[in-house]
């Protein structure tokens, strides 16, 4: 029975929500050691694999319903491959954007309440880079990781949910990649490869979050158009030549026979 488009935007929305408050909570509260709490801080790994943990808990829960996008980078990849129809990407997109927003204004209602709080630059685990930003790359190096690192992501969905992968897996192997790509890309740009995930903190955020949000669109989005062309053109192929390698074989051994 086929899952109503309705019910796939609101298992979009619930899975970005998901995704960016757990995953922008971990950075914001459990991130550094808190006040009076000697070693309670999750440092870099923990925030990694917050945002890798959530997509793996995510993509078992929703993933039967809409495939678990939660990611407007994967909704419109998955149109250029062909895979997604122009109506579900837009809800999908729409239902994502959503979803990270409400995750970041209930993120703001939990930090808000600790004495003394203030929104300063970069508020909510917003991306960015520059000066005032992390590691203080460049713009240049912010795009370039954030285009990469999609790429390298969507590659990697699309072959943990081709024919020949192993379905069970592929939640798995996807929040494991996320995971290691936010190890490597958090002190550049904050790891976003997340249009919504950037979206919605930087909406709050405001200053230099929400002027530095365009890279955080753009860059993912060519990261996954890149990977949609690169999969169709040399990935699909592939599959498509082994498989008529393994009939040649069949019919050598028929004939033999």
């Amino acid at each position: 029975m086929e899952t109503k488009p309705l019910t796939r935007y609101l298992a979009e929305l619930v899975g970005t929500f998901c995704l960016v408050l757990l995953g922008c909570s971990a950075a914001v509260i459990a991130g550094a050691n808190s006040d009076g709490i000697a070693a309670s801080g999750i440092g870099l790994l923990g925030i990694s694999l917050a945002f890798g943990l959530s997509v793996v808990v995510m993509a078992y829960t929703v993933g039967p319903i809409s495939g678990c996008h939660i990611n407007p980078a994967i909704s419109i990849s998955m149109l250029a491959a062909g895979k997604l129809s122009f109506k579900d990407c837009a809800g999908y997109v729409i239902s994502q954007c959503v979803g990270a927003i409400i995750a970041s204004g209930v993120l703001y209602l939990l930090v808000s309440g600790k004495p003394g709080f203030t929104m300063g630059e970069y508020a909510l685990g917003s991306n960015g880079w520059g000066d005032s930003y992390l590691g203080k790359y460049s713009m240049q190096s912010a795009f370039i990781a954030e285009t990469v690192f999609t790429f390298i992501f969507l590659v990697v969905i699309y072959g943990t949910t081709a024919k020949r992968a192993n379905p069970a897996m592929a939640g798995l192997a996807i929040g494991l990649a996320l995971t290691l790509i936010n190890l490597a890309a958090i002190p550049i740009s904050g790891a976003s490869v997340n249009p919504a995930r950037s979206l919605g903190p930087a909406l709050f955020a405001g200053g230099l979050a929400l002027s530095q949000l365009w890279l955080f669109f753009v860059a993912p989005i060519l990261g996954g158009l890149l990977a949609a062309g690169f999969w169709k053109a040399v990935m699909e192929q592939k599959e498509t030549i082994t498989k008529k390698t393994v009939e040649v074989h069949e019919d050598i051994s028929i004939n033999r026979t």
